[in-house]
């Protein structure tokens, strides 16, 4: 694969810095946020871009770089680079207007035989990860806690309404914008998403993911949650029913362990 992709709202920027080919990003000397990933047999690191226009504006972006990072699939099975596969997904969300983070540069080669490819994805500085909100929750104005429920049961029944199921639905990939008084949430981490095959199955999986890994709120404030996420006004046999897959999940999880 050679043809590349680049957002229109990114390509004058990244041609003022000389970064709108693949050799380009490939070759530039950035520190990683965090410890490369070796898993899967290949490597991936992922570093912080920071770019000025021409007005002097910095825009902050996160470019990631693998080799021979590979997921297997009945379609692919010898592999394909898991920025492939996430850069698809990312796509196939802004078709269906489930808000997530933007993918602004994509590009995929073989260099010396291994698999090569890179994602850069617009930072969310405008964000925070829901687990940061919830590492504050007692402290937070009672406004502003049940506009991030609402923002976050709004998210997942956009998602599941498109058909998707995010299948990795935690806290820390779920971010979330509060600006007087409303809140906006965007989701990331797409790399496992798929169609919702399952159908109210596969809704509970990620509900119960989110609930599971969720400190901080309220019972109240979660059946707000689900009351929401279901478009309901008040508890009824739905929210109930949906109410009660959850916690039989959880519960069956438990066991197991």
């Amino acid at each position: 694969m050679s043809d590349d992709y680049i957002a229109d709202s990114a390509r004058t920027l990244f041609a003022r810095h000389g970064l709108d080919r693949f050799a380009a990003l490939w070759a530039l000397e950035l520190d990683s946020v965090d410890a490369p990933n070796t898993g899967r047999g290949g490597w991936s690191s992922v570093s912080r871009l920071e770019l000025v226009d021409a007005d002097g504006t910095v825009h902050a972006f996160y470019l990631k770089r693998q080799i021979d990072h590979l997921s297997r699939s009945l379609r692919h099975p010898l592999g394909e680079a898991t920025f492939a596969r996430e850069f698809r997904n990312i796509r196939r969300y802004q078709h269906d207007d489930v808000p997530a983070l933007e993918a602004v540069f994509f590009g995929q080669r073989r260099i010396a035989g291994k698999v090569c490819a890179l994602l850069v994805t617009r930072a969310l500085d405008d964000h925070k990860p829901l687990d940061r909100w919830l590492a504050d929750w007692p402290a937070l104005p009672r406004a502003t806690r049940r506009a991030i429920v609402d923002a976050v049961a709004g998210l997942a029944r956009t998602l599941h309404g498109a058909g998707h199921l995010h299948n990795c639905l935690y806290p820390k990939h779920v971010f979330v914008r509060v600006d007087s008084g409303r809140a906006s949430a965007r989701l990331i981490d797409l790399e496992k998403t798929r169609p919702l095959f399952l159908g109210a199955r596969d809704r509970v999986r990620d509900l119960d993911a989110l609930n599971r890994h969720t400190r901080g709120p309220a019972a109240t404030e979660r059946l707000r949650f689900l009351l929401r996420y279901l478009g309901r006004d008040a508890l009824d046999d739905a929210a109930a029913h949906l109410a009660r897959s959850v916690l039989q999940r959880r519960h069956r999880k438990a066991a197991r362990r």
